[in-house]
């Protein structure tokens, strides 16, 4: 077991016993995640997999949040912002912007990307450098921004 699925353990009992329902069935959401990769591929999960699993389910809440804004559902709104957040505390910082323009640029200058023509390629190369650090769609604008400025 990794230290961040021991942290969510951890967590959701200290949840438990305050009664601190909404956090507790948020952690187990996310220890659900988990535990059905674990199922899964029999395998018991290295820390990198924990963090992609959580950036994932992370990524379905905002998701689930863009909806709810659109469709103007005010509590749904807040439930998402909250999961949100408890969510968002076990995954690590993401880059600055000046951080993803300077793995960008690297990835660019060191692929002699000129045109949008090379987007595919800097594409693969910048999203792995920023792992689960950076959204691909963040990653995707900026690849966009900076090469058509050549």
């Amino acid at each position: 077991m990794s230290v961040t699925q021991d942290r969510i353990k951890t967590e959701m009992i200290e949840a438990m016993k305050g009664k601190d329902m909404p956090r507790v069935q948020v952690l187990r959401m996310m220890q659900a995640a988990l535990k059905q990769v674990e199922v899964d591929t029999r395998e018991e999960l290295e820390e990198d997999q924990v963090m992609e699993i959580i950036a994932a389910y992370a990524k379905k809440v905002k998701d689930s949040l863009a909806g709810a804004v659109s469709a103007g559902r005010q509590q749904m709104i807040e439930d998402c912002e909250y999961e949100l957040r408890i969510v968002k505390a076990y995954l690590p910082e993401d880059l600055t912007e000046e951080e993803l323009k300077t793995i960008i640029q690297g990835v660019i200058t060191k692929l002699e990307a000129k045109s949008m023509k090379d987007m595919g390629r800097v594409m693969k190369s910048a999203v792995p450098k920023c792992g689960i650090r950076a959204d691909g769609d963040r990653v995707s604008a900026l690849v966009k921004l900076l090469l058509s400025q050549k």
